[in-house]
């Protein structure tokens, strides 16, 4: 026995066993604040089978709501989506055995549907694109909303659906994923492991079971099961975008069959429902013209006529709410959570529809009779349900998701939904080799049925891809990810196969010259009778792409020359992020013994780079794993790609040696991608990507006087500035003597010059805001003590004489060693610069 339901247990004995009112909800209410979660939990099971449907029917929108919180996300509820196992181990138990497919609320939801009780959910809090259409009259192709809206007498707002019980239950835990608020940055949430993630696979698994000819039933009374809703008649016709004139769209829906009508239907009708709110809530998010375009032919033509009439009369006063209606654009940015769940729905989508047996999907076992469940496998395939939202909602992903490492959330889900073998029984008998599978012809329709789903998405990845940084290891893990999935064998060539079929020329079928594409949109139950089945593979391909990017669309052939640029662009990037990586990774080996603890130029006492770059990359502070990574997925995806696309091993090679010419011996400083005009050097696109993403970078130099440089932040900003009126008194001072000193032929002349003189700025035209008179004045002789300044000159300072107290050497004296040890090693290069200038000569 679970510990909740030995809680529930002790709760009934009778020493314990309490006295409820008729009405419990305000007391319910109360000991929710009050009370310890496991109790409140014990309370309502208690209620739940006690009372009478007609008594629980006041207090299950409040239940609901405080479960799953409220619609615009001020109330949180249960908060399911942060409640995990491992955290606390028993408020998670109590809640996925209350929340349970079988447990206490379902027995609830299903004593409350066997008395035909319905419940308002607000229009306002459903997507976007369809609140906008209802509030317009104008109803959405999906049945989930046939006969439910019902309209104020007055019209305008507070539009509601008339739900039953399950629906609405369902609808809140849908919602729920979208209308809470999004969880903290710092707060880390592991998403398959919280409460929310595993209830939704709970019920896919239980309502839609890739096992057994039914949904395991439920009996919410001592009769039977409990009943399909019954059809609805709206409380108020709808008239499309306002108008009252009897039109198509009115005629289609006062001619509508009930989405229950089929008596067959009414043992999966909770399957039916459970996914189309899944689908509808989580994937229906895109502007109203989109929305438009993917409406069944009823609805075009019906928006068709309503503009002509508009056209007409001009002074219609339904116009200004049709302007409203086509204004309307919703801001909507999906989560990692989201996506992640989006996910899980896909993948069980495909068990659930490849769960058929091979003597159930053949045309004689179609023949006799089948149960419910399995004539819904097969109508309901992925494809005619969930492909034009699941299409639109990716497209939206990929044009607005940053250019970050979270969209490899999105990448995976799309490449679930590209994979449907994956989730077919038979992987398991192929898993051991280790080789990649090829890609079995039965998968063909599919791939030529969501042929835009491979060729246009595959694009959009590859825009994003030639924005990103590949040096990063979850960048190049993308990339990766992708080439390996369209590298599979034969999935290259059935892709190909379909484009051909796209672009076949409509002569080969004049038949259907003229026919419209209709869009696969679900009209009715999906044990309805759907319309036969097309055999012209080419006409079916064609019905996929416009009723997804209409007539009117401009195809790109994934296999065609602009697609193969921008192959051959990210193959260029590939092999540049993978030269960039490896000049990162010899720096990052080099650094460490090209630097002494005790090093004259760390100490302070040689000249700086008076630019004072410190160039970085983000591969610095992740070690020579995450370079071997990256290498490895680079070096790979560059072979898929080259696998996919035939590209030869000289157009590799050739962007190998166009690299090469643009770096150094040691690779490590390469300019940006440039070319040569008029006025100088001209980036191209790939160089300003180089830029952006720090790639490749100019050496930008200071042009003008390293005194009048502005102060670094290594610098104490006062310091600087007493020390600079001290060396400018000095050198207008002594300027005399100095240049006389400078300018003598022995060992003194050059040991003043070494340390007088700037031997870098001699030949250089000097950029100074000051007159060109003082400038080349400022080019002589002169003592620079700005070096005093720095802090790491003086903490160098402070260490040394604090290991010379070490020793009971006095500041005085360790200074004068100091000096020494200084002195001596300025003779040394003042020699070998001497010598240098005399083998130059």
């Amino acid at each position: 026995m679970t510990t909740f339901r030995r809680l529930v247990e002790e709760w009934r004995l009778p020493g314990l066993r309490r006295v409820v009112l008729a009405v419990p909800q305000a007391s319910l209410k109360a000991d929710s604040i009050n009370k310890p979660f496991a109790q409140r939990c014990q309370d309502l099971v208690k209620v739940i089978e006690d009372f009478p449907a007609k008594e629980l029917h006041t207090i299950f929108p409040w239940l609901v709501e405080s479960i799953f919180g409220s619609l615009d996300g001020v109330l949180v509820g249960w908060n399911l989506r942060c409640l995990q196992g491992r955290v606390n181990p028993v408020e998670y138990g109590i809640a996925m055995e209350f929340l349970d497919p079988g447990g206490p609320m379902m027995k609830l939801v299903y004593k409350l549907q066997a008395e035909d009780y319905k419940f308002d959910f607000p229009v306002s809090y459903l997507p976007g694109p369809v609140k906008a259409s209802i509030q317009e009259r104008v109803l959405p192709d999906s049945p989930l909303y046939h006969n439910k809206v019902q309209f104020p007498p007055s019209g305008g707002l507070g539009l509601n659906l008339a739900l039953n019980p399950f629906e609405y239950y369902i609808f809140f835990f849908a919602l729920s994923l979208i209308t809470q608020k999004p969880l903290p940055v710092s707060f880390h949430v592991r998403t398959s492991d919280c409460a929310y993630f595993i209830l939704v696979d709970r019920y896919l698994s239980w309502f839609l079971p890739t096992e057994g000819s039914v949904p395991p039933p439920f009996s919410s009374s001592p009769g039977g099961a409990s009943p399909s809703p019954a059809p609805r008649t709206p409380a108020m016709p709808f008239a499309s975008y306002g108008l009252h004139h009897t039109s198509l769209l009115k005629r289609h829906i006062s001619h509508q069959t009930s989405v229950n009508a089929d008596p067959a239907s009414h043992e999966i009708w909770r399957s039916e429902t459970l996914l189309q709110v899944f689908v509808e809530m989580w994937l229906h998010h895109y502007s109203l013209e989109m929305y438009q375009k993917m409406q069944s032919p009823h609805a075009k033509l019906e928006v068709l006529h309503y503009r002509l009439s508009v056209s007409s009369a001009l002074h219609s006063p339904a116009q200004p709410s049709l302007q409203a209606l086509h204004a309307y654009q919703e801001s909507f940015a999906p989560t990692e959570e989201h996506v992640l769940v989006v996910r899980l729905l896909l993948k069980h989508l495909h068990a659930f529809a490849n769960s058929l047996k091979p003597e159930q999907t053949s045309p004689s076992a179609h023949s006799h009779a089948t149960s419910p469940l399995e004539e819904f496998k097969r109508r309901a395939a992925v494809p005619r349900f969930v492909q034009q939202k699941l299409y639109v909602f990716l497209q939206h992903c990929f044009g607005h998701w940053p250019l970050d490492a979270s969209f490899r959330a999105v990448l995976e889900m799309w490449l679930s939904y590209l994979q449907p073998w994956r989730y077919a029984p038979e992987k398991q008998a192929q898993s051991s080799d280790s080789q990649p599978r090829c890609v079995s012809e039965k998968w063909a329709p599919f791939v030529q049925e969501n042929l835009l789903m491979y060729t246009k998405l595959f694009v959009g990845f590859l825009n994003r891809a030639l924005r990103t940084d590949l040096v990063s290891p979850k960048n190049a893990l993308m990339v990766f990810r992708v080439a390996k999935v369209f590298a599979q064998p034969n999935l290259a060539e059935m892709i190909q196969k379909g484009e051909q079929l796209f672009l076949e020329p409509e002569l080969v079928i004049p038949h259907r010259q003229h026919r419209l594409f209709p869009a696969p949109t679900v009209t009715g139950s999906f044990l309805s009778p759907w319309p036969p089945a097309v055999t012209d593979a080419s006409f079916k391909v064609k019905s996929h792409v416009y009723s997804l990017e209409g007539q009117d669309c401009k195809y790109i052939p994934m296999f065609g020359p602009e697609v193969r640029t921008l192959v051959l662009r990210l193959a260029q990037l590939i092999t540049q992020a993978k030269q960039t990586a490896k000049s990162i990774s010899d720096q990052c080996v080099e650094s460490p013994s090209g630097r002494s603890f005790l090093s004259w130029s760390w100490l302070g006492f040689c000249p700086t780079d008076p630019n004072g770059c410190y160039p970085a990359n983000d591969l610095d502070e992740m070690g020579q794993d995450s370079v071997r990574k990256t290498d490895e997925y680079l070096e790979k995806a560059l072979e898929y790609l080259r696998q996919i696309f035939r590209l030869s091993e000289s157009q590799l090679a050739q962007l190998t040696l166009a690299l090469g010419n643009t770096q150094d011996e040691n690779g490590k400083k390469q300019l940006p991608d440039c070319i040569v005009g008029e006025d100088g050097l001209i980036l191209t696109p790939l160089g300003r990507y180089q830029i952006i993403n720090g790639l490749r970078r100019f050496e930008i130099e200071y042009q003008g006087d390293s005194e009048l440089q502005p102060i670094r932040s290594y610098e104490i900003a006062s310091l600087v500035r007493v020390l600079f009126r001290l060396s400018s008194a000095i050198n207008h001072r002594f300027a005399g003597q100095m240049v006389a000193l400078c300018s003598r032929d022995d060992f003194l002349g050059s040991f003043c010059r070494y340390h007088l003189t700037e031997p870098a700025l001699a030949n250089r035209h000097l950029l100074s805001p000051v007159g060109r008179r003082q400038a080349s004045h400022a080019r002589g002789p002169r003592l620079s003590l700005r070096f005093l300044g720095s802090y790491r000159t003086l903490l160098s300072l402070l260490l040394a004489f604090f290991v010379a107290s070490l020793f009971r050497i006095g500041p005085l004296p360790c200074s004068v060693l100091l000096i020494l040890v200084y002195l001596l090693y300025a003779m040394a290069m003042t020699l070998l610069t001497e010598r240098g200038k005399l083998h130059q000569l």
